[in-house]
């Protein structure tokens, strides 16, 4: 099938508002609602309301078509999508996330003009726990192809072995005669012919996350010895084997070094750029990460390609809940009728993505401390494998979620929505020691809540029914599964960041333990400060309250700048060669932050902090050595043992350099690092990231306040008006997560001293980025070819 991108040109309006307007996809038009306190999504959706909305778009079919097979394909579109084509329904879809093709045979005006017309309902909140965006939030694609032709998604590459590198290629078409080609660049390796055809490719380079070695497979069909259909396939040499001993890649144990994320692209809200899903796998695999969960929801096919591309293993996930609602109006209603068909639209279109290791069937659901829960696991399991063989099953699953719910007291209430007993509203009048003694019991509780043998016993039906069992803040299990399950394979499918150290040396220890995902490897929308240390009154409180906007949760922020939630991960995984060196935020004198169990650290990589002389710093240093010494301006503030990955200095602020040595267990010194304040000269910067895009690409620029060399100072914050000649703005933001400015304003408040644009570059030439504050105004340049 022939596919070109179906993305321009649409037009798009919110039923009961006003005009439609032309729009480019993917669009998210929840990002550019107008949020209120009231919204009935809350804080889960971050205050933004939902509607139903129109996309419309006119286009031309040749009249070669009406003796040819068309498809519509749509990556994504949130939720509950009705597709028209010349006023007749030509499909539906409920589930927000799954891939899902159209069919316009019969419907279109071969020779003439056509309409195609999406209709999408998403205006029944709260359906989701995060922030989800609204409309065709990814994507389209038109296909084209003969009625003889290869079918969508038809051609399928497994690996059979390693050593040697064997290979299968299945095709399913709809007739007509095989051909296919294994092309290592425009090489050819192998050849043959066949709807099943095996190959051994000679001098192989297999597929790893640190080796991500692509081949492509190129499938001609002919009929009566005329070419009628081709497909072309990009496809790695990798298989994948587990048991107690461990999970191997190619035969090599492997460790999931894993960060769970969203879907959102932060300031852009749900609308998935191939740009913005690469910039987001390639800043975290540079930051450390080999593995990445869906959370908790198909990725998209850019964020497939992206892993694939730079090697990140990827856990892809199906949903957060089955048959019993988590929310007032999400899937759970239209679960149990399109469950089997969102299983397969995932499998099929994952099928030939390396990076994809593991299928996940759902997060932290409660039905399976029941029997029928139990044996829907099962069935989802072994429909997995039925289509695909070649990779393990898993879940993330919340053992105390299961037990409570065993006992009749689940977390979720039968209508959807936290069974807090009404005590929300009291945890927002706490004092902040209250506060964080009980979200710290919170994650010891979780993480011990699943130690009892009664516990065990109720969870171990759908445990075992997995391939990979994962456990979400279990952690207090994994010693004892050895002894307990001598069989079992597990991972930490869902953790707290803070434990990332002490889980590391597990994972090293167990070898049936084969990994750990942390909560979040990347900051998000909605779940309104679920991650956040708050310095402010109505921080204390899980669900936080309007003007609370993004979880800030994350070793990277929304804009992906680390904190040192990351430098705790890269010493705990001795990726580092010299100490980091992160502060507690020191504009806040006097007041004691609200502190998130999600959250085990909101310490910055900055000692830039003016007009803060004097007050109270808290300097922590990560590192794998045995002992790190701090100094302030050339003066020793002392050595300190490292613990856990981690030491921990306490002085006040003076502006000048921060300094830190690390030493091995002979004293002798192994690395040395630094951090340094801005200079009294702090001036606007915009660098873009790329300085030239091909036409229509995106672009990201960030925007901050620094000195001289680059310094990014953190105490001036201002605000910053954007324009864009020669291309067009779709997003201008910071990492704030309490605001009530918008991303689509084009003017926006430093956080931190940092803020982020993002453009899409015009036809040709160059596009421009202009920044002022009101006092300086400066440019950024991409050139467009």
């Amino acid at each position: 099938m022939k596919t070109i991108e179906f993305n321009d040109s649409w037009r798009f309006w919110k039923q009961g508002g006003a005009d439609g307007q032309i729009i480019t996809l993917p669009h998210d038009a929840m990002i550019h609602e107008k949020r209120c306190p009231d919204g009935p999504g809350g804080s889960a959706h971050g205050f933004f309301p939902g509607g139903v909305y129109v996309y419309e778009k006119t286009f031309d079919a040749p009249a070669q078509w009406e003796d040819q097979t068309v498809l519509f394909i749509f990556d994504g579109v949130y939720r509950n999508a009705a597709v028209a084509i010349n006023g007749q329904e030509a499909g539906r879809h409920a589930y927000g996330y799954s891939p899902f093709t159209i069919c316009a045979d019969g419907l279109l005006h071969c020779g003439g003009e056509n309409t195609i017309t999406v209709t999408v309902d998403n205006s029944s909140l709260p359906n989701s726990r995060w922030y989800t965006g609204s409309g065709i939030y990814r994507p389209v694609r038109l296909a084209v192809a003969n009625k003889t032709h290869i079918e969508w998604q038809g051609v399928q590459i497994t690996t059979l072995s390693y050593e040697p590198a064997r290979i299968r290629v299945n095709t399913r078409t709809t007739g007509g005669q095989v051909s296919v080609e294994i092309r290592d660049g425009g090489r050819r390796v192998a050849a043959g012919e066949g709807t099943s055809v095996e190959f051994e490719i000679p001098d192989a380079k297999l597929w790893s996350d640190e080796n991500p070695y692509l081949y492509t497979c190129h499938v001609t069909l002919t009929q009566d010895g005329q070419v009628v259909d081709e497909a072309a396939e990009s496809f790695g040499i990798r298989q994948i084997e587990w048991s107690p001993k461990g999970l191997f890649v190619n035969g090599k144990e492997t460790l999931l070094r894993g960060g769970c994320f969203h879907h959102d692209n932060g300031i852009l809200g749900a609308a998935t750029f191939a740009k913005s899903e690469e910039r987001r796998v390639r800043l975290l695999k540079e930051a450390g990460f080999n593995a990445l969960r869906s959370s908790h929801n198909p990725a998209s096919q850019a964020m497939l390609e992206a892993c694939d591309r730079y090697g990140m293993y990827l856990m892809d996930e199906t949903w957060d809940m089955w048959y019993s609602h988590k929310s007032a109006f999400d899937y759970a209603s239209d679960f149990m009728d399109n469950y089997q068909e969102d299983i397969r639209s995932m499998v099929e279109r994952d099928y030939n993505h390396p990076s994809v290791i593991m299928y996940s069937i759902g997060n932290e659901v409660s039905e399976p401390a029941a029997e029928k829960g139990v044996r829907l696991a099962q069935e989802m399991t072994e429909y997995i494998h039925e289509l695909d063989k070649s990779r393990p099953v898993s879940a993330g699953m919340n053992l105390m979620i299961i037990s409570r719910s065993a006992k009749g007291n689940g977390i979720y209430k039968e209508e959807g929505g936290r069974d807090d007993g009404g005590k929300q509203n009291a945890l927002g009048g706490m004092s902040s020691t209250m506060f964080n003694l009980i979200t710290s019991m919170v994650g010891t509780g979780m993480n011990r809540g699943a130690n009892g043998k009664k516990a065990d016993l109720v969870t171990s039906p759908v445990l075992d029914a997995l391939d990979i069992a994962g456990y979400n803040y279990a952690s207090g299990r994994y010693p004892l599964e050895e002894k307990a399950h001598p069989d079992r394979v597990i991972l930490g499918s869902e953790t707290f960041p803070q434990d990332i150290y002490k889980n590391w040396q597990m994972v090293k220890k167990y070898p049936y333990l084969v990994g750990d995902f942390m909560w979040a490897a990347w900051d998000y929308l909605g779940e309104a400060g679920i991650g956040a240390w708050a310095y402010t009154a109505d921080g204390k409180a899980f669900d936080k309250p309007y003007p609370w906007l993004l979880a800030d949760v994350g070793v990277l922020d929304l804009l992906g700048n680390p904190n040192g939630e990351l430098y705790l991960a890269q010493a705990a995984w001795g990726l580092l060669d010299r100490p980091a060196i992160a502060v507690w935020p020191v504009n806040h004198p006097g007041v004691k932050p609200a502190k998130s169990v999600w959250r085990g650290t909101n310490a910055l990589p900055s000692w830039s902090w003016r007009g803060c002389e004097g007050n109270k710093a808290v300097v922590e240093i990560y590192s794998g050595a045995a002992a790190v010494e701090l100094w302030l301006n050339g003066k020793s503030l002392g050595k300190k043992k490292i613990r856990e990955g981690k030491a921990v200095f306490k002085t006040r602020y003076t502006p000048g350099t921060l300094s830190a040595a690390a030493y091995d267990e002979g004293g002798r010194e192994i690395g040395r690092s630094e951090l340094r304040s801005a200079g009294e000269a702090v001036h606007l910067r915009a660098e873009p990231e790329e300085r030239e895009v091909s036409a229509g690409e995106i672009v990201y620029i960030p925007v901050s306040l620094t000195d001289a060399d680059g310094v990014v100072e953190c105490s001036s914050d201002r605000r910053v008006t954007v324009q864009v000649e020669g291309g067009e703005l779709l997003a201008f933001g910071s990492a704030n997560p309490r605001t009530e400015e918008r991303y689509d304003s084009g003017s926006f408040t430093t956080y931190y001293g940092r803020a982020l644009a993002v453009v899409r570059t015009g036809a040709g030439g160059k596009t421009i980025l202009t920044a002022s504050d009101g006092t300086e105004t400066v440019q950024a340049e991409i050139g467009v070819r």
